[in-house]
């Protein structure tokens, strides 16, 4: 997940783990029961890992800045691989990615505007494993107050699913190419591209809410992105309405 240091308030540096805060309220989540088993690793023939969510049988969102080379260019979609229900080196199924599409020019100097194209959605070479569903897409992005979660592989606990359970939406940062979601979820390297997570109107059953997020009703309101170190972290993701377009077929053919 790339630091930004200076697009929000500047606050004190937290060069190890940005993104998360003075309490770390991060908590190792059953990456078998819903929503966390929606959660895909995204890895690549260079190394690099992120966190992915599937949102259509063949269909996974992650970021953009996951799938750059050293030349930061795009890598092509056969160097780039997903595993489902990966969990302490073990996975239950992996998954090619036959074509991808991005959310146009990235700014490798990682300004805000430049994060609004930091999505990638990848088609994959078949349908999902059973019993790992996709997650709906929210078309509005929460307002400001909204309870959300967010969960994925960090890079200090890559080998298993970590997710801030008590986190909220913040509110909406404009920028010239669109709109950014602003969150205080705790989330560092490794979290990028994973799903920031709302409950759906009829999914908000109470007693579902539970510390391990256990329990049908959640959708993807947005992917995060970006981290700001300091204390007290707002951090940044993309709303989902950025990619739902590109998700549903509605955009140019793939590449």
């Amino acid at each position: 997940m790339p630091l930004l240091a200076a697009a929000l308030p500047a606050t004190a540096q937290n060069p190890l783990l940005p993104g998360i805060g003075a309490t770390d309220r991060r908590v190792v989540v059953d990456a078998s029961h819903a929503p966390w088993n929606s959660l895909v690793k995204v890895q690549s023939n260079l190394g690099a890992r992120c966190t992915g969510v599937l949102v259509a049988p063949r269909r996974v969102v992650t970021a953009a800045h996951c799938l750059l080379n050293r030349a930061q260019r795009f890598l092509p979609a056969s160097s780039l691989h997903v595993l489902f229900g990966y969990e302490r080196g073990e996975y239950r199924q992996h998954r090619a990615v036959a074509a991808l599409e991005t959310g146009g020019p990235y700014d490798k100097e990682r300004r805000l505007d430049g994060l609004v194209g930091d999505w990638a959605v990848l088609t994959l070479d078949g349908d999902a494993p059973e019993g790992m569903p996709p997650l709906p897409l929210a078309r509005v992005p929460p307002d400001a107050g909204t309870p959300l979660m967010l969960g994925g592989y960090s890079q200090d606990r890559a080998h298993l699913v970590t997710a801030d359970t008590a986190c909220a939406a913040r509110g909406i940062n404009d920028t010239d190419r669109g709109p950014l979601l602003v969150h205080d979820c705790d989330g560092t390297r490794g979290v990028s591209g994973a799903a920031l997570l709302v409950r759906t109107p009829s999914g908000d059953r109470g007693g579902d809410r539970g510390g391990d997020g256990a329990g049908e009703g959640w959708a993807v309101a947005g992917i995060a992105v970006a981290a700001v170190s300091g204390p007290n972290p707002r951090n940044i993701a993309v709303p989902s309405a950025a990619f739902v377009a590109a998700v549903e077929g509605n955009t140019p053919s793939l590449r």
